[in-house]
């Protein structure tokens, strides 16, 4: 079965930095895109970012350009979200998925999913 486990969430202060982590399990990641969104209660799944087979990033969120910065470790089954100058919008729950393909990274249809981590931008 494949399992994701996110983690690295936390409280965070407004200008400040976190690295989220991916942990994949049962399955070969290097075979996988991973994309990363996130969801505030009551709004709709938004993508984040996709970072496709070959380490590529397809995509980045418009809001996030310039601060965050996907990467993937394959040989250790992970992929990581490093968010930077954070903002208090960024809070969120923030989710993996692995899929074949970046190009649905807007239809939130990915394959298989984590559990969530919550960020929270605060002062």
């Amino acid at each position: 079965q494949v399992h994701l486990v996110e983690s690295g969430g936390g409280y965070v202060q407004p200008g400040g930095s976190t690295r989220l982590s991916c942990a994949a399990s049962g399955i070969s990641l290097n075979s996988r895109v991973v994309g990363w969104f996130r969801q505030v209660p009551g709004k709709d799944r938004e993508a984040v970012s996709c970072i496709d087979t070959s380490g590529t990033t397809i995509f980045y969120l418009e809001s996030v350009k310039g601060r965050f910065t996907v990467s993937r470790d394959d040989a250790r089954k992970t992929v990581y979200l490093q968010m930077d100058d954070l903002k208090p919008e960024d809070t969120a729950t923030y989710y993996c998925a692995v899929d074949r393909s970046c190009s649905t990274i807007a239809t939130r249809r990915f394959a298989a999913w984590g559990q969530g981590t919550q960020v929270t931008v605060s002062s």
